[in-house]
């Protein structure tokens, strides 16, 4: 049975960016999904400065071990002012303190979501643009705008967006 890790790209209790994740994960089949949290592998703040007086941090080790167990990888990216939140922004840098090419080719989903129109088109952006060099193999993205409009009681209630999050969840089963 292939294993996928799924996770938001957001350290808020409440993310809408894990909710949308957990419900593209659950449309899965004959897979053992992992849903991590980021709120489960706390990290100092990235700096050069305390990289060298303290190593690396046991927790950057740990989540990069997850991601290479992995067969795939599910990530729905939060956006605070237009890229990718603090918390999701620190452990990609640790990670890549221990080897740069953090995603290691494995097969990718991407999703976001927000509150407003756009859903989040920036961070999806700039993932998409700059994953591939972090050795991630993008299969697949989808983002849904106006979150709280189009997704209710666990899964998405507009029915142009659940089948294109159902399309893009296949494509990427494919691949793993």
């Amino acid at each position: 049975m292939k294993k996928i890790i799924a996770f938001a790209g957001s350290n808020s209790k409440k993310s809408i960016n894990k909710q949308l994740v957990i419900y593209a994960s659950g449309l899965l089949e004959e897979t053992e999904v992992s849903v991590l949290d980021l709120n489960d592998y706390p990290l100092p703040i990235y700096g050069v400065d305390k990289e060298m007086e303290e190593g690396i941090p046991e927790n950057a080790v740990i989540f990069l071990e997850k991601i290479k167990e992995a067969d795939g990888i599910a990530v729905s990216l939060a956006e605070h002012n237009g890229n990718f939140t603090v918390a999701f922004k620190n452990i990609i840098d640790w990670m890549s303190r221990i080897e740069q090419k953090v995603w290691h080719n494995k097969p990718m989903l991407l999703l976001s979501t927000s509150p407003g129109g756009r859903g989040g088109a920036s961070s999806m952006a700039i993932a998409k643009n700059g994953f591939p060099h972090m050795g991630a193999n993008v299969i697949a993205d989808f983002s849904l705008p106006k979150f709280y409009d189009n997704f209710n009681d666990g899964r998405i209630v507009n029915e142009e967006f659940n089948e294109k999050i159902k399309e893009a969840v296949t494509t990427f089963q494919k691949a793993v």
